[in-house]
């Protein structure tokens, strides 16, 4: 796990001046590499090469960017390449050298071996950049799922890249500055994929790569899609429910086994839920040693589900290490320093405690942990697949307002491609409902002709929808825009790896994807159990309070449950949102913001009240962008 940055600017070839950006590039990535730092450049092209790393794998060996000997290639990698001794001793035996004892040390023989097509042979989460002298390109590949991240600007001047958004806006042909679309797409929570919050920054999609090439002088650059997660047009219409039991579990122990391999210890996280507790239960019977597992705790019984965790941790021997969350940690500075790292805004504090989480993870000197991310998009575990499929079953609980809508809506673009508005979106449409009329008179103006949701959909791929199965087109879609722009950024490395530790979803191998999408949605849930096959196959593993508990809302306490919280935000309030920074942010009309929390802060409804905190959670964060990135600000300490 590491952090990568770097640019292609063929018209500036003046050492010191490249050594000097590329430096101020690293120095904001420290956070995902403190253990080693690595620069190359290829100064006659304006190449350079920038690299952080956190040593995991092949503690003394791994000093990246790699270089061929001869020089004409160079490769910087970001993440955990799975099966790397086999592979390199396959190398071996082809007389290709592989001389590193990293796993990123294979990857420049493959693709010299290979050519672009060596990355659907690699098992894992990566995001790679490969500069190749002797064609002259640039290459970016992210994973099948984009765990990793990866982004990059192109404009007149060339290309630059970055593990982190804010790595590329301290180079000096990217200026910060937040853009007016990106800031309602986050304000009603869902990005268009392949975007960010900043004007010119793109993020590269999972599945695909980026080969940037010189072209008359010009960087010229075309993305390909290299993988997809896709499901059959049919299934087996008489499936045998113990087949695929057997295969999930035995896809998954591998998996586990698999992300156990490092030269650190490596832990779990381990909430109330099937997933991580599925994940440790395997952990334990593959390691001699016992686990160390890490939990979050919050102070309203609603939203808490340690004692879950507890319990599993008791039955498996782990060494639980249990933290406790109120307002004075999901709220302040480290809430502010969340912002900072997540480079976009959030629904729920869940993102701060998954801040304070790595810490204390990194203060147990751990470096990796397992955990359960991917599960729900692969076997149908989230309420609104099942009411896709099966329609609605109760008012949804705690989910109401924030992941399930109350009211059934519908959109021309997604009625068009799929035959109905999945049920994944429609909260969020009706957040947007709730944002539009917040919007100062130039926003509204400027985007009034702009459809969000309509953006959404024009990104997917309408052959991978087509024809499938209602259950297949939700996964699909949710998983395409919501697992990787929020799960897996927010919720997932960005968090994890601010305090320099790598998180490990093992459900997430492409092993164990490519199995699931083969799996009958009457597999998937049955008789209206989410995730019945991954329970099966889990039977043994679990408690059976787990094994018989139905999906449980992993969010943090909103801030309308207890007068602290609703304090805490109000500070924060009246700190962000001054008359001068709205006016600067320019997105809200100040007077309409202002009666909208007045009025939140009344509201006895609790499926309002929590869209409520969605909207005021958005509207602090687009201002704390806008101090940070825009305005410099310097970050609060945090105790």
């Amino acid at each position: 796990m590491c952090g990568i940055t770097g640019f292609w600017n063929p018209s500036r070839t003046n050492e010191r001046e490249l050594r000097f950006t590329l430096d101020r590039m690293l120095d904001v990535l420290d956070h995902r590499g403190p253990d080693d730092r690595g620069s190359r450049f290829y100064l006659d092209q304006g190449v350079a090469l920038g690299h952080t790393r956190l040593s995991i794998v092949g503690l003394d060996h791994g000093h990246q960017p790699i270089a061929s000997s001869d020089g004409d290639y160079a490769v910087t990698v970001n993440g955990e390449l799975y099966g790397y001794k086999r592979e390199r001793t396959q190398l071996a035996c082809q007389k290709l050298d592989c001389s590193g004892k990293s796993d990123s040390a294979i990857t420049l023989p493959m693709y010299l071996r290979d050519g672009l097509s060596f990355v659907e042979k690699l098992r894992g989460e990566f995001a790679i950049v490969l500069y190749d002298n002797v064609k002259q390109r640039l290459v970016l590949i992210r994973d099948r799922f984009g765990v990793k991240p990866l982004y990059y600007a192109v404009n007149d001047n060339g290309i630059v890249y970055g593990s982190e958004v804010k790595s590329i806006l301290k180079h000096p042909d990217v200026p910060a500055k937040l853009c007016p679309k990106a800031a309602l797409h986050q304000m009603m929570q869902v990005m268009v994929p392949g975007t960010t919050a900043f004007e010119g920054v793109l993020a590269l999609k999972p599945d695909h790569l980026l080969i940037a090439s010189l072209r008359d002088g010009r960087i010229e650059v075309e993305t390909q899609r290299w993988w997809d997660f896709s499901f059959p047009t049919s299934h087996d219409p008489n499936p045998d429910p113990a087949e695929y039991v057997q295969g999930v579990q035995d896809r998954l122990i591998d998996a586990v086994a698999t992300r156990l391999e490092a030269d650190v210890p490596v832990g779990c996280y381990l909430s109330g839920g099937i997933d991580s507790c599925s994940i440790l239960g395997l952990a334990t019977t593959l390691q001699q040693s016992p686990v160390k597992a890490f939990t979050i705790a919050f102070d309203n019984a609603e939203y808490d589900e340690s004692h879950i965790a507890k319990l599993m941790a008791k039955r498996t021997g782990a060494e639980q290490e249990l933290l406790l969350l109120t307002e004075k940690e999901l709220y302040g500075p480290a809430f502010e320093r969340a912002t900072w790292h997540a480079e976009r805004t959030f629904y729920n504090t869940l993102a701060v405690a998954k801040w304070h989480m790595s810490r204390r993870v990194r203060a147990c000197n751990y470096k990796a942990v397992i955990t359960g991310e991917g599960s729900d998009e692969l076997f149908g575990g989230y309420p609104f697949f099942k009411r896709d499929w099966l329609g609605r079953d109760d008012e949804g609980g705690l989910f109401a307002g924030a992941i399930l809508a109350e009211d059934d809506l519908k959109h021309p673009a997604w009625q068009d491609l799929c035959g109905f508005t999945p049920s994944w979106i429609q909260p969020w449409m009706m957040t947007l409902d709730r944002v539009r009329p917040l919007l100062s008179a130039e926003m509204r103006d400027l985007l009034n002709e702009y459809d969000p949701v309509a953006a959404v959909v024009a990104a997917i791929d309408p052959d991978q929808v087509r024809g499938r199965h209602r259950l297949d087109i939700s996964q699909y879609t949710w998983s395409k825009t919501m697992l990787e722009g929020q799960i897996l950024t927010w919720g997932g490395d960005r968090m994890d790896m601010a305090n320099s530790m790598e998180a490990r979803p093992a459900f997430l191998d492409h092993h164990v994807a490519e199995y699931a999408v083969t799996i009958p949605p009457e597999v998937r849930i049955r008789d209206g159990i989410e995730k019945w096959v991954l329970r099966e196959a889990m039977v043994n593993v679990l408690p059976r309070e787990l094994y018989e508990r139905k999906k449980f809302a992993f969010m943090a306490p909103p801030a309308h449950t207890d007068p602290e919280k609703r304090s805490a935000v109000q500070e924060m309030i009246d700190h962000w949102l001054t008359e001068d920074r709205v006016h600067a942010v320019g997105f809200f009309d100040r007077g309409v913001l202002d009666a909208f929390i007045d009025a939140a802060w009344k509201e006895t409804d609790g499926t309002i009240a929590r869209r409520n905190d969605i909207v005021m959670n958005h509207t602090l964060q687009l201002h704390m962008l806008h101090g940070q990135y825009v305005e410099g600000l310097p970050l609060p300490a945090v105790d």
